[in-house]
């Protein structure tokens, strides 16, 4: 098959891309490298700024690069803001793209309107990057999200790109569980996928301190966590400074962020979440071990009865702080917890058999004229 996966979060289009060409298709990826993360692409969509001029230069090379984005058998987009642009705009190229190849795609993979609405109108989690319970949390920078998410544009896209699209394709538990309700017989669920090719794997030995290790990006402090997390490990360091130090990678590219990480025992990652992201699961291919989210719905989700490597945080600091005390006061866990992690990866998540799960799911809603009610 020909494939175009357009956009970019966390380097899953590229992974899958990888997954896709070793099993023999072609593929193009089209992004702006998911900004400053700057993974890779064949074709790159990044805009120097919001500037109005740096609009109007990024505008001419999107339409210099439209016509080779014909023909293809499938276009997958990674989520309704698949370009630097505001997602209504973006649905004039989400037609065209429609328009010019035989069958588009959605991905479930980021925040959007039916995610915020199950976060904010429906009972589906405990806690979200919005609410915990029934009690909001006080950020302008959420309100505007959520307003946005519900009633702004990327409502408005998301709606009709989830509508024309054959099929919705979530990445975690969260996200299927957003869209299932609305689109029952066009949600599907695929896990995220992992080149481990050039990873080195290390199953990591009781240390004398843990190296605990968190990645802070500056404009999405509050919506990861990390403004809860960091003081948090912060205060952890302090009153155990024999037995652990924390390694911070603050706003970094994202070699230099795995770099940091390679030496880690622990990562902190995604206060909010039930399932591993892309960088956890990275983490734990490498042997580090991931305070993050691993709920039951992770495991249930993916049919794993035995591996537990994740060790689950939640948004309560004192459950954070209990969690990573426990670590520091049975140190001999980190070899089988470290261990399992790398099975774990392995056996969910290596990025060609993700990619087949891709192909056998493209093929099965190719085959019907069903559109999402």
């Amino acid at each position: 098959m020909r494939v175009l996966l357009v956009g970019e979060f966390s380097g899953i289009h590229w992974a899958l891309a990888e997954g896709l060409r070793h099993l023999g298709h072609e593929v193009c990826v089209v992004s702006n490298g998911n900004g400053w993360k700057n993974y890779p692409r064949d074709i790159d969509l990044s805009r120097a700024s919001d500037g109005k001029w740096d609009g109007v230069k990024y505008m001419a090379r999107l339409l210099r690069v439209l016509p080779k984005l014909k023909g293809y058998d499938v276009v997958q987009f990674v989520n309704p803001c698949f370009l630097h642009l505001r997602p209504e705009k973006s649905l004039h190229i989400f037609r065209y793209l429609k328009r010019h190849n035989l069958h588009v795609f959605l991905g479930a993979f980021g925040t959007d309107h039916y995610y915020v609405k199950a976060c904010m109108e429906k009972q589906v989690y405990n806690y979200s990057d919005f609410k915990t319970g029934d009690t909001l949390r006080p950020s302008e920078e959420n309100q505007a999200i959520i307003e946005e998410n519900l009633r702004g544009g990327t409502a408005l896209a998301t709606k009709e790109m989830a509508h024309d699209s054959k099929a919705i394709i979530a990445c975690l538990w969260e996200y299927y569980a957003a869209y299932v309700d609305e689109y029952p017989a066009n949600t599907t669920f695929i896990p995220l996928p992992i080149d481990t090719t050039n990873i080195a794997s290390r199953v990591r030995e009781v240390p004398q301190r843990i190296n605990f290790f968190i990645g802070i990006q500056s404009q999405r402090h509050h919506i990861k966590g990390t403004d809860i997390m960091l003081p948090v490990v912060e205060e952890v360091c302090r009153r155990y400074p024999d037995q652990c130090y924390l390694t911070k990678a603050v706003d970094v590219p994202f070699v230099e962020y795995e770099r940091l990480m390679d030496s880690a025992d622990v990562q902190l990652d995604q206060l909010y979440a039930y399932t591993p992201s892309m960088n956890s699961l990275l983490a734990m291919a490498k042997g580090v071990i991931v305070c993050g989210g691993g709920e039951p719905q992770n495991y249930d989700i993916l049919g794993e009865k035995e591996l537990r490597p994740i060790i689950n945080i939640t948004p309560d600091p004192q459950q954070l702080y209990q969690q990573l005390v426990h670590l520091i006061e049975h140190k001999e866990r980190i070899p089988e917890l470290s261990r399992q992690s790398i099975a774990y990866v392995k056996k969910h998540h290596n990025y060609i058999s993700v990619a087949q799960q891709y192909v056998d799911t493209w093929q099965k809603f190719m085959q019907t004229d069903s559109q999402p009610l």
